[in-house]
């Protein structure tokens, strides 16, 4: 906790503005109210003070910006901005363009605020972007995708959870936190793909957790100890992103493929890794797919008691962050804080 209030406080003197896409979710309300009451960020929450009112009775709005897209002065501006990038684009179901014109890209974004907080982000009316508390991943990051897009020279856009102990600590990350990525955009990386999320991993630990990253790549293998050339060829695939990532960030402290146990406790490392510096200290965990990446967060959140902050998405041009469905309104208020130092 002591990790997440020096969060807070660096969001405090970074004075950002935040849109937060769900004023329909009673967590996400209550969340806006803290964060402007605590000045952490500057709000502009999607929805109306009637809707608000109804799923969050009582709840202070005093400061939060409550922006309706029915009636906002903005929205013809929002509807050009994203006719305009996605002019000449098809959709794939039907064959037709997206948006035949500005109408109905204008009659698009009245339904789908999500897009319309994306639009708000690349406007530059807002400094950052967050939402997911009630839409899947896939919903939150499209609008991200189509109209934010990757920032340059970023071929891979990724995320990780930045995961802080419990009270009390744990004596294989002294510092308290450590990074899991890729836990929820990319479901079968490859290895290309693998050597650009352990870099972004990196850099958001270094960046906006405060650590100095040790990163190790995962597998149910230690430096070759298993084979699965027969099936998906995991092992081969992480080995070849351990390759890739040293030859693009030479200077980084990374190895693998590691067991998990082999990658944070030095009495496993001594017997399976004893040649590495990363084996048995690492704190950037990167997992070979979706699956075990999703698995183990959620292990780690409500079996250890681990907060998760996240999911903190890497690589696009402008700050945009997901949440879980499951989130809690502490939860909320800690992404929206990592998104203000993003930005």
């Amino acid at each position: 906790m002591d990790f997440v209030a020096a969060l807070k406080e660096k969001a405090k003197k970074a004075g950002k503005t935040i849109v937060l896409c769900e004023g329909e979710d009673k967590r996400v309300v209550e969340a806006a109210a803290k964060i402007v009451k605590e000045g952490i960020a500057k709000i502009i929450l999607i929805g109306t003070k009637e809707e608000c009112s109804r799923i969050a009775p009582g709840v202070d709005l005093s400061g939060v910006t409550l922006v309706d897209p029915a009636s906002s002065d903005r929205t013809d501006a929002y509807a050009e901005l994203l006719y305009k990038a996605r002019e000449g684009k098809i959709n794939k179901k039907t064959g037709a363009p997206e948006y035949a014109d500005v109408a109905s890209a204008k009659s698009y974004i009245l339904k789908d605020r999500t897009m319309f907080g994306a639009l708000m982000l690349k406007a530059g009316d807002a400094d950052g972007f967050v939402s997911g508390a009630c839409h899947s991943t896939a919903n939150t990051l499209r609008p991200g995708l189509q109209v934010i897009k990757t920032a340059p020279g970023i071929k891979t856009v990724s995320s990780s959870f930045i995961m802080v102990a419990p009270e009390g600590g744990n004596k294989y990350i002294p510092e308290g936190v450590a990074l899991f990525a890729d836990c929820a955009i990319n479901i079968e990386p490859t290895a290309e793909e693998l050597s650009d999320i352990a870099i972004a991993a990196a850099d958001t630990a270094q960046k906006i957790a405060g650590i100095s990253p040790k990163v190790a790549l995962l597998s149910f293998s230690t430096k070759g100890s298993g084979n699965d050339d027969k099936y998906l060829k995991s092992v081969p695939k992480v080995q070849e992103a351990v390759k890739i990532a040293r030859e693009k960030a030479p200077d980084l402290e990374l190895d693998g493929e590691f067991q998990f146990d082999a990658a944070v406790a030095p009495e496993v490392s001594a017997i399976k890794a004893p040649d590495s510096k990363v084996a048995g200290h690492a704190n950037v965990f990167v997992f070979p797919n979706i699956n075990a990446g999703n698995i183990g967060y959620k292990i780690a959140q409500r079996m250890g008691g681990w907060m998760a902050i996240g999911p903190v998405c890497q690589g696009f041009a402008k700050p945009l962050n997901d949440l879980s469905r499951g989130c809690n309104v502490d939860d909320i208020v800690a992404t929206v804080a990592v998104t203000a130092l993003q930005a």
